[in-house]
């Protein structure tokens, strides 16, 4: 059939209107809220910034409400970061009298990313601290480069930020040695997932669902961010409150794991709860070692050397004990024969077979002993003159 001009000048009109029908038009990003219940969220209520502190070593709002905690975690298009790594879906939860608000924001298409970071920034700025799991290494970094690529400010993440990734990390990978997410909801909170969808397979729902369109494909998504947004919560609550009752955990290693933490960030005296707790089972001589020296940096010598000379009479410890006694009756007590009779005792002990150690780390050892009763022998000489 032959048109004539007219007919093809309606045909590309009518092609026109299809393709501007066709044409997507972004105003929004989709949104979702849910609630959940208090009781799922034990401790929660009870954070305070001096706890906080205790765990982090980080200056906390002297006034902090814990309703102005944002618990903040990311699904993004790539799990390593760097260029062209998008957060797609962001999810945002706190706290409120009714119960645990989630909010989460996916774009469906790129354009649709403006939208979901406004909505991010406008609900920061009604919150004091900023709580992730791991996001200081990585959601904070890619939030704050999308922000600056969309030419918006970035400065609503410049916020206190709990990371308890790095606090979880020094209480429990002694015991539990993973400590991603989902182990410490299992291992320690007592809530296994079950039909849960792994983190590194969101990237690849995206973009099955940007080829498909099937928004089906991101609920399991939507499901396991939902999870990880709640267990920030539980997570916080429960280690802060581990802090403030150290007497009521069970796990030595633990509390051995929390006096070292707390030792290195200078809260010695909370240091020194948990390593006397700790001392007992299986931690009882890391436990036992550790509040000595603690104590002798604190200038209890009376209770270290106590300790030492319980440990050494009990045969535990190894060789410290007795080089720490050795060094205290020789530049404390001023009893050389004392202490060359206790270096004596630690190259005894080092010259047994069954050491756990390593043939070049008992080597060391006995040289520095052998080196120590050296110059105490000397030492007895010169005093003897």
């Amino acid at each position: 059939m032959v048109l004539n001009l007219r007919d093809k000048l309606k045909a590309v009109d009518n092609a026109a209107g299809r393709t501007a029908a066709a044409k997507k038009t972004f105003t929004d990003c989709w949104h979702k809220t849910s609630l959940h219940p208090l009781e799922e969220f034990p401790h929660a209520f009870h954070l305070s910034p001096e706890t906080l502190m205790l765990m982090q070593g980080e200056d906390m709002p002297p006034d902090l409400d814990p309703r102005r905690i944002l618990y903040l975690d990311t699904e993004t298009t790539g799990l390593s970061g760097g260029a062209g790594t998008v957060a797609f879906e962001i999810g945002l939860g706190y706290l409120t009298d009714e119960g645990f608000v989630i909010q989460q924001l996916v774009m469906r298409d790129y354009p649709e990313e403006r939208y979901m970071l406004s909505r991010t920034a406008a609900l920061l700025e009604d919150f004091d601290v900023i709580c992730t799991f791991n996001g200081k290494s990585f959601d904070i970094p890619l939030l704050r480069d999308r922000l600056i690529m969309n030419r918006m400010d970035a400065t609503v993440l410049d916020l206190p930020h709990i990371d308890l990734l790095h606090i979880a990390r020094r209480v429990f990978k002694l015991r539990l040695k993973r400590c991603n997410l989902a182990h410490l909801e299992e291992a320690v909170l007592g809530m296994p997932r079950t039909d849960d969808l792994p983190g590194s397979e969101a990237p690849q729902r995206f973009f099955s669902y940007l080829k498909t369109g099937a928004f089906d494909l991101l609920i399991p998504v939507l499901e396991h961010n939902e999870q990880d947004v709640a267990s920030l919560c539980v997570l916080l609550g429960h280690m802060a409150h581990m802090y403030e009752a150290p007497e009521e955990q069970k796990h030595e290693e633990d509390l051995f794991s929390m006096g070292v933490a707390l030792e290195k960030l200078h809260h010695h005296e909370e240091a020194q709860r948990c390593y006397r707790l700790s001392s007992f089972g299986k931690m009882r001589s890391q436990g036992q070692l550790h509040l000595a020296a603690a104590c002798r940096r604190c200038g209890n010598k009376r209770e270290a050397v106590s300790l030492w000379e319980d440990m050494a009479r009990r045969k535990e410890g190894g060789i410290v004990p007795l080089i720490e006694l050795a060094k205290y009756y020789e530049h404390t007590a001023r009893d050389i024969p004392k202490a060359m009779t206790l270096t004596r005792q630690a190259m005894m002990m080092l010259a047994e077979p069954k050491l756990a150690m390593d043939d070049k780390t008992v080597q060391e050892q006995r040289n520095a002993v052998q080196y120590r009763y050296k110059r105490l022998k000397e030492k007895l000489s010169k005093l003897k003159e």
